[in-house]
């Protein structure tokens, strides 16, 4: 219960009680921002009104001071190349300030054990390798086409397709582990319909037919696995 409240605190916080405008104005004008200090202290108001427990006030000097050092070294740092990596890194860090400080002050024993097991280490792998090695399966597959002189003519935002790849084929795996084929065939008949606009405006039967190869092979290969791990677990 307490882990919820500091996992709810931060985001309320950092999400909901913190306006773009105060962003903005951090980014300009860094630790000399009076924003930040104001971000800070409703971080600390929410915890105590959360936690509602004097005893439990090192969880909110500590999340509280960790807060305004992330948040400042990320501000003193950051550049316009660096903003997306940093937020993520920001948030990361502190998701594991809260976690570190649940298991120490109130002494939980976090036994990494009891998280490495078979069933989990072959989940994990399943979903490592419907990422990246697929799309490099994949990519190796299309050398036989010149896919790069099929699509010259089609603009779309950079490594849109490996990422559209690596989310459908991790949905499909989860809907099958999940036991709901159902949600298979919506998520094959949804992008379907995004994709004929591309397939009926397209007078190159050979991209059309690229695109059909593609999605058969990446819904084929999540299927496979997924039915792998059902049976082995």
């Amino acid at each position: 219960m307490i882990l919820l409240k500091l996992l709810l605190a931060h985001l309320i916080g950092d999400f909901f009680l913190q306006p773009q405008k105060w962003v903005k104005e951090k980014e300009k004008k860094k630790l000399k921002s009076p924003k930040l200090y104001l971000h800070i202290l409703i971080h600390v108001l929410l915890l105590i009104v959360l936690l509602w427990d004097i005893s439990l006030w090192p969880f909110v000097l500590t999340i509280g001071v960790s807060h305004l050092l992330i948040d400042g070294f990320k501000l003193i740092i950051q550049k316009k190349k660096t903003k997306r990596l940093l937020f993520f890194i920001d948030q990361l860090l502190h998701i594991l300030v809260i976690i570190g400080c649940y298991f120490f002050y109130l002494d939980n024993t976090f036994h990494l054990e009891s998280f490495i097991t078979e069933d989990n280490l072959l989940l994990l792998t399943c979903l490592l390798f419907l990422t990246i090695p697929v799309s490099i399966i994949m990519k190796t597959i299309f050398l036989k086409w010149n896919i790069s002189e099929l699509t010259k003519n089609n603009e779309s935002l950079k490594d849109a397709g490996k990422i559209i790849g690596i989310l459908e084929r991790i949905l499909v795996f989860i809907f099958i582990i999940v036991n709901h084929w159902e949600a298979v065939g919506f998520l094959i008949t949804a992008k379907s319909v995004f994709r004929f606009g591309d397939l009926k405006e397209s007078k190159d039967r050979q991209l059309t037919e690229y695109i059909l190869i593609g999605t058969l092979i990446s819904f084929g290969i999540a299927i496979i696995i997924g039915i792998i791990y059902t049976v082995l677990t």
